[in-house]
């Protein structure tokens, strides 16, 4: 992309015989200790198959591409290996990280019944709590078999279980594939978040919320605006970037014997940008439905159980 508004900030065109580690962390496993119990949680969460690694069966760079690949393979107790790359190394300092731009991806993806390829956006720090009230960014997702369409989401609203979800759905145009290379992409600039493919805009959003409030520990929904982080919140922190393909779990079911494994999700370079001449006033927030709540719970938590 080549514009007057736009200047380069970063970029990996995997010129190189294997991955950066300048530039990408690879994660490991199949799952991630709790930060406040110390419990692990499995499945990432989300009762994810695979084991994450970084061998050359699961991430390699050849010819210009890396290659994200999943595949039927016994490792860690799991029946899938497959790999994540994220621009934060494994102390939590960014690698890279930024805030507002343009962040691009060339890629093909693959699908299938219970595979989960992503390019996505993580706040580096968790500075209005635990996921999701500190925000999440997906670029690209595809969900399983549904090789006809292109997701892009944000998540935000308080730490989980009350966080909130807004999905928009891209039908892929008349005579394209996901085997084909595209350009997905996010601009992102204050108060508003437009998704990319092949350079065009085709979803947008203006409207969300943080909340930092907690009940015993977990996520709670605000009880009035004072409760609401300042807008734009939590999108005006810098974010990292993450490369995977996820094998079964809650979201594209079980793989079955029509999942193509191994499966390969193709990068031929990450780019972002930013404004070269900055941005101007942020806008209000759009138009959506703020979540005050008056169940039975909440009102428990006003009477002094606040954590």
């Amino acid at each position: 992309m080549e514009h007057d508004d736009w200047v380069l900030t970063w970029n990996d065109e995997f010129d190189g015989d294997a991955v950066d580690p300048a530039n990408w962390h690879c994660e490991q496993g199949n799952g991630f200790h709790d930060p406040d119990s110390g419990q692990w949680v499995a499945g990432w969460g989300n009762e994810e198959l695979q084991c994450y690694t970084a061998q050359p069966d699961n991430v390699r760079v050849r010819d210009s591409v890396l290659s994200i690949r999943a595949q039927r393979q016994q490792a860690g107790g799991c029946a899938y290996t497959s790999a994540r790359l994220r621009s934060r190394g494994a102390d939590g300092r960014a690698l890279f990280a930024q805030r507002y731009g343009r962040f691009e991806f060339r890629a093909r993806v693959p699908h299938g019944r219970g595979l989960w390829p992503a390019l996505w956006l993580l706040p580096l720090e968790d500075h209005y709590g635990r996921w999701a009230a500190s925000g999440e960014i997906d670029v690209m997702e595809v969900c399983g078999d549904a090789g006809h369409e292109v997701l892009g989401s944000v998540h935000f609203g308080s730490r989980f279980p009350r966080r909130e979800l807004s999905t928009h759905r891209l039908p892929l145009p008349p005579g394209t594939s996901l085997a084909d290379w595209h350009r997905y992409a996010v601009d992102w600039e204050p108060g508003r978040i437009r998704w990319l493919f092949d350079d065009q805009p085709w979803a947008a959003q203006d409207f969300w919320w943080s909340c930092s409030r907690t009940v015993d520990g977990a996520g709670a929904a605000p009880r009035d605006e004072r409760d609401i982080n300042p807008w734009p919140a939590p999108f005006d922190r810098p974010f990292y970037i993450v490369m995977n393909i996820a094998v079964g779990g809650n979201f594209p079911g079980i793989p079955d014997a029509t999942t193509p494994l191994p499966a390969a999700l193709e990068v031929d370079y990450v780019r972002v940008y930013a404004r070269r001449h900055g941005y101007g006033p942020t806008p209000p927030r759009g138009g959506g439905r703020l979540p005050w709540v008056t169940d039975a719970a909440d009102r428990d938590a006003e009477n002094g159980h606040v954590a």
